[in-house]
Order: C-alpha cells, then structure tokens, then sequence
C-alpha cells in the first residue's frame, strides 16, 4: 500500500518560513518524479515545485527564489522550504509523486496570516 504523509504546515506571519516534509512507503523512492502542489479554496490545484529522480528541479513562476524543494532518497523523504511566505501562499499542500503510477498525499494545510 503507497501512503505519502505531509507534515509540517500550520499558521505563519507574512514573511515567515515554513518547511513542510513528505515521507514516502510503499514505494521505490529513489525512482519516482517528486514534486509539491497546492490548493486554495475556489481555485486550481497548481504545481508549486517539482524535482525529479536525479534532483533536478522547477518551480512556479509565484514562488521562485522564496522555495526549495530537496529530497532525501534515503528517508523516503522530499522536502519544501517556503520563505517569505505572503497570505496568498495561503493553501493546502499536497504531495506528489509519480512515475508510471500517480500518488497524492493527504495535504498539509498552510495559513499565512497577520
């Protein structure tokens, strides 16, 4: 059974960081595109930052140069830190990862808010 398992989200003042991480089972890590999105209410899932099996890595236009995303095959692990948050970064975050098969977490809220 494939579970990915965010952690790490919560309330945050404009200009915070958070570090949001994603631990994998079920799965061959180390062989599978990562990446995180997010989904506001009333809008789109977007992808915010991808990396792929040999660590490459993009982003979204709205959140390059405040992001990182990074993973650690050995812990199963892909991570996201999120710099100079703003209120519309303001989302649930969802893992993601695919190769022939797509897989989602359950998401981990993130509220950036005075």
């Amino acid at each position: 059974q494939v579970q990915l398992v965010e952690s790490g989200g919560g309330l945050v003042q404009p200009g915070g960081s958070l570090n949001l991480s994603c631990v994998a089972s079920g799965i061959t890590f180390s062989t599978f595109a990562l990446a995180w999105y997010r989904q506001a209410p009333g809008k789109q899932r977007e992808m915010v930052a991808g990396i792929m099996e040999r660590g490459s890595t993009t982003y979204g236009d709205s959140v390059k140069g405040r992001f990182t995303i990074s993973r650690d095959n050995a812990k199963n692990t892909v991570y996201l830190q999120m710099s100079n948050l703003q209120p519309e970064d303001t989302a649930n975050y969802y893992c993601y990862a695919a190769r022939m098969d797509e897989y989602w977490g359950q998401g981990a809220q993130v509220t950036v808010s005075a």
